[in-house]
């Protein structure tokens, strides 16, 4: 019997083909949008974590000045407050640090031949290279050497090389900073661009003390890049960073800190929680099209018990059960969503892989939200079918005989 139910069911969709169709259209447009609207959440997720785990690993940054609650710079004239031997101070005295790694930035002018690319010149030490996870892609990193004797060294970033150098080789070439000759002894290998959309190529590395005392004419640094040995350490070490420097700096209680230290594992954590609430936003939204499908499918499967009561009649006539004539009608509803949940996932993955090669976002298809979205359907095919199948099925035969 459950089978004759099922060829019934199948029968009378094909009799109506456009209307069952339509009825689908519901139910394909919702399960292909929350496909690809949660695909883009979860690409947005990926591309920000991987992007703050670029920066370096077990990562704390010290800045000059301190932030309050609301966000105001308690101290937004102290940007000199801290030195080299800040930096060095960390790496000596906190247990738990792995590297340390100070600098300075501005932007300049770097000029090869008839070739000129503005870009941010920053000065630090040789840790820079293991602490913010870069890779040399040719040549080699400053040394502590070129440190103590301020040599006018440069590792170029990626887009400068490109930009100055095209498909020739830089090292050893001399290039001008600010009409200050350097020697070009390194290429880094690409990073991309940053979950802010900066390009994290767009730089030229020389030594700390050459850009202090030859580029700045300063004496103070301007962040300070400190890795931890573990992430079970970091926070505790993130604390004697805070305390240590306030020590330095002859900060009395009460007064507030002329520095701030950040932790990059919270700003990863934060990044989650919003790229979460936005995934899951996105996934809702499109959620309430399959909501409104199901109510498509309630609205035909009324019609179709009304333009069936003769058949209904005929067939509890002829010694049709409650139980066939419902299963018969749920059937219908439950091949309905089916059907277009098969056909929504085909759309949300064509949609997810076109927005991505067309528009170049990252998305991420994950199995378990395909499967959701197709079990939604199917329930929704089953929900909203109810109504009408038991209607169908507590109809009186002589009645049902009689309707015209």
């Amino acid at each position: 019997m459950f089978w004759e139910s099922v060829v019934i069911a199948l029968d009378g969709l094909r009799a109506n083909k456009m209307r069952s169709i339509l009825t689908m259209l519901g139910i394909i447009i919702g399960v292909g949008a929350v496909i690809a609207m949660v695909s883009i959440g979860m690409g947005v997720r990926d591309k920000v974590q991987q992007s703050i785990a670029g920066l370096g690993s077990n990562l704390l940054i010290v800045m000059p000045g301190s932030t309050a609650p609301s966000g105001v710079r308690v101290a937004a004239g102290s940007t000199t407050s801290l030195t080299y031997k800040d930096a060095q101070a960390i790496a000596r005295e906190i247990s738990g640090v792995n590297l340390v790694a100070p600098s300075v930035q501005r932007q300049y002018q770097a000029v090869f031949g008839g070739k000129n690319w503005i870009t941010t010149m920053q000065g630090t030490t040789p840790d820079f290279l293991a602490v913010r996870n870069f890779d040399m892609a040719d040549g080699s990193f400053i040394t502590q050497r070129d440190m103590d004797t301020r040599d006018r060294v440069a590792v170029l970033g990626r887009t400068v090389a490109d930009n100055l150098f095209g498909e020739m080789s830089p090292l050893g070439q001399t290039i001008r900073i600010n009409k200050s000759k350097f020697r070009v002894i390194g290429v880094l290998a690409g990073k991309g661009q940053s979950a802010g959309g900066q390009d994290q190529d767009d730089l030229i590395i020389v030594p700390l003390t050459t850009a202090q005392e030859r580029m700045l004419g300063i004496t103070h640094i301007q962040s300070v890049s400190v890795q931890a040995e573990s992430p079970e350490v970091i926070e505790q070490v993130q604390e004697d960073i805070a305390t240590l420097l306030r020590v330095r700096h002859r900060l009395q209680p009460g007064m507030p800190d002329d520095f701030s230290v950040r932790n990059l594992a919270a700003v990863m954590a934060t990044a989650e929680e919003t790229t979460g609430t936005i995934t899951l936003l996105l996934g809702n939204t499109a959620a309430i099209s399959l909501l409104v499908g199901g109510i498509g499918i309630m609205n035909i499967m009324l019609v179709s018990v009304t333009e069936r009561t003769r058949e209904i009649g005929v067939r509890k006539a002829l010694g049709a059960t409650y139980a066939n004539i419902l299963l018969q009608f749920l059937i219908e509803a439950i091949v309905i969503g089916v059907t277009g949940g098969l056909i929504g996932i085909a759309m949300g993955l064509g949609a997810s892989y076109t927005i991505s090669s067309v528009f170049g976002w990252a998305t991420v298809v994950s199995v378990g939200t395909i499967l959701l979205a197709f079990g939604f359907s199917v329930l929704i095919g089953l929900f909203f079918g109810l109504y009408p199948a038991r209607k169908a099925a507590l109809l009186d035969p002589i009645d049902a005989l009689r309707y015209e």
